[in-house]
């Protein structure tokens, strides 16, 4: 039993096929199988339930969690001796939405790089609950996300903060309020979002965090909103508001990267209250050493990022 049959175990566990599996290995179905039936005759058991899709027998529940920490070990191993042969070179796995991604990761790995030069970043980029699984299974080295307070064997390291605020193009509120579009908004201002209950909207969906937030000030407010348009995508929910297609809630500094001046002219943006306003943190996975190259890129894209 080497590396190779834990990586290869780990694979078709995660993929519950073995055609899958062999195809993102880029070996054989044969070969994969071969490795499979040995690691089974070492071990004595069973590890899977030959069915579609392929199931772990209880051997194969407690192989796997041995094959993750040797895999996590692995990795910490040779990330320690790049460290100690100043060999300043290597695959750096960052986890991060795919907005948060698209907004804020191109500048920060042109900063790391005009540093780091002989470094390739490798972007996953999932929804905030599946990067947490990422960093605890060693599938990424580092995450960028809104975390909790604190995860059992997740590292957390404050980034900045996001403040989520509400836009509404400045034609709809003209349309909808006339001559009371003053007053509207000096109402909106001081908190009362009660005034929008005839305001269409635009909103992330409720397991986001744009989203959840944005509902939660419309319960504040008794306001059972008229809903035009929902998305997971904070870019497309933009585009819709810019249009007119309703009113939204974003971050503020993702609309600032995300849209250009003239349309950000078009928008009436408005504060909320403390809860608007949450952390963006990093996780990495809880170990001994810690990898010259995770701690380098944090200390730079804090230097770099203007809201940290």
């Amino acid at each position: 039993m080497n590396f190779l049959s834990m990586e290869y175990f780990t694979t078709v566990a995660n993929e519950k096929s073995f055609t899958k599996a062999a195809e993102k290995l880029h070996i054989t179905q044969q070969t994969l199988s071969s490795h499979i039936a040995n690691i089974e005759k070492e071990v004595g058991c069973r590890l899977f339930v030959r069915h579609i899709p392929l199931e772990l027998t209880y051997a194969g529940q407690v192989f796997l969690q041995y094959a993750a920490d040797f895999r996590q070990k692995y990795a910490s191993m040779m990330q320690e001796f790049q460290d100690i042969s100043e060999n300043q070179k290597g695959i750096l796995r960052i986890g991060i939405a795919y907005t948060r991604g698209r907004t804020i990761m191109p500048m920060l790995i042109e900063k790391f790089l005009e540093i780091h030069p002989y470094y390739e970043v490798r972007l996953v980029e999932d929804s905030n609950e599946m990067l947490q699984k990422y960093v605890l299974n060693g599938d990424v080295d580092l995450a960028i996300a809104n975390f909790p307070e604190s995860i059992p064997g997740i590292e957390l390291h404050p980034f900045y903060f996001e403040e989520i605020v509400l836009l509404i193009a400045r034609p709809l509120l003209e349309q909808l309020y006339g001559e009371e579009t003053q007053h509207t908004i000096r109402k909106i201002e001081n908190g009362d979002l009660s005034v929008l209950q005839n305001c269409p909207f635009v909103l992330g969906s409720p397991d986001d965090i744009t989203g959840s937030i944005g509902r939660h000030f419309l319960r504040q407010a008794n306001l059972t909103p008229v809903v035009k348009a929902q998305s997971d995508n904070v870019e497309t929910i933009l585009s819709m508001c810019v249009r007119g297609i309703g009113a939204c809630f974003c971050p503020e500094n993702l609309m600032k990267m995300t849209l250009s001046k003239s349309q950000i002219s078009r928008l009436r943006g408005f504060r909320l209250s403390g809860a608007a306003k949450y952390q963006i943190r990093f996780g990495v996975l809880q170990q001994n050493y810690q990898w010259n190259a995770i701690s380098e890129f944090m200390k730079i894209a804090v230097e770099a990022f203007p809201g940290s």
